[in-house]
């Protein structure tokens, strides 16, 4: 099983001294989110720190970048670092893209699919010289110069992660892309009843195996050097499920046990304005099965135990700079955990 930590994104000096820690306690990747910052610039900096270690956004918002954009950010950062990078996208929810980003909304699964066959094509035609020609109903590209083509990389494609919750765009994800990114907001029983059939059709339907497609994420992990270190991460996360317990774009996880009334409940808390309050709405019997939690020592046999046959790439957010010694040990621990996921695509056939 790999293991991936983040990259701080309001620090780019520090992002480097992070990125080295990471790579050298031995962490897969480094994921950037975009929450008040950009995603990408932080992998920048840890890219050229670094040798090993992959790159990941975790994830971009999407649709207030067209596809080219968003092609020459991804490429340039799978140049520069060697082929380390995977791009992860994520639609955002509708006030979100309408009010913060001012960009329409409709059809998200329909614009993500093209989204990413937009991609694809841009790169094939950076790599292997095909002429631009993607026509669809949401993007089209026609118009690409020698001048403002990059040169071939020689490398394999840039993986492409996609974050999804509902099963039409689960299944959606299955067809096209490398890998999903479930949200840390999520349950063994959602995983087996909901993501994964729907992940599975998707590969059946396009002929794809899932030897080489990566699920990424799909549950919170609280650790800590000790017991107190771990009670603490757990009331951090107790909070992190009441918030995205109040998002109706969620509800779907909760729907999975039966908790349909625990969302509404917090959805009309977060309204009211009483986000302090709502913590003590998660009792620890809801808050279990979304979290593996342990101290460093015993943290492997709780990640089997959530994750094992379901997840190939597990978060793992900690500070890589301290307990350096006891984090090499966890992560070879769950290293050792059988996957069934071998690698992405290689090949740009």
């Amino acid at each position: 099983m790999r293991v991936e930590t983040f990259v701080p994104a309001g620090d780019w000096k520090r992002a480097q001294t992070v990125a080295v820690a990471a790579e050298q306690a031995g962490f897969d990747c480094l994921g950037s989110p975009e929450i008040a910052h950009d995603p990408f610039i932080p992998l920048a900096m840890a890219a050229v720190a670094t040798e090993r270690i992959g790159l990941r956004t975790s994830i971009a918002v999407a649709f207030p970048r067209t596809p080219m954009i968003t092609a020459n950010l991804g490429w340039d950062l799978h140049a520069q670092s060697g082929g380390r990078f995977a791009l992860g996208l994520g639609t955002q929810v509708r006030a979100h893209n309408e009010r913060r980003f001012s960009v329409p909304w409709g059809a998200p699964r329909a614009r993500m699919k093209e989204y990413v066959q937009a991609l694809r094509a841009i790169w094939r035609c950076w790599e292997r010289g095909e002429p631009l020609r993607f026509e669809g109903k949401h993007y089209r590209f026609s118009l690409m110069t020698p001048e403002f083509s990059p040169r071939a990389s020689g490398l394999p494609p840039v993986p492409v992660f996609c974050a999804a919750v509902r099963p039409a765009m689960l299944r959606m994800v299955g067809e096209v892309c490398d890998g999903v990114r479930l949200h840390g907001f999520a349950t063994r029983r959602y995983l087996e009843t909901v993501a994964l059939p729907e992940l599975s059709a998707g590969l059946a339907a396009a002929g794809r195996a899932r030897e080489t497609f990566e699920i990424c994420g799909g549950g919170f992990v609280c650790t800590g050097a000790d017991a107190d270190a771990v009670a603490r991460a757990r009331e951090v996360m107790r909070y992190r499920v009441a918030f995205y317990g109040s998002t109706p774009a969620y509800r779907p996880v909760l729907e999975a046990h039966g908790w349909q009334d625990v969302g509404e409940q917090l959805h009309a808390m977060s309204r009211a304005g009483k986000w302090s309050e709502m913590p003590a709405v998660i009792s620890d019997d809801i808050l279990e099965p979304f979290v593996a939690c342990a101290p460093y020592r015993d943290l492997k046999a709780e990640v089997e135990r959530r994750f094992a046959g379901l997840t190939d790439t597990i978060e793992l957010a900690v500070d890589v700079t301290d307990e350096a010694g006891a984090l090499r040990e966890l992560l070879e621990d769950v290293h050792g955990i059988d996957t069934p996921c071998a690698g992405a695509q290689t090949s740009w056939d």
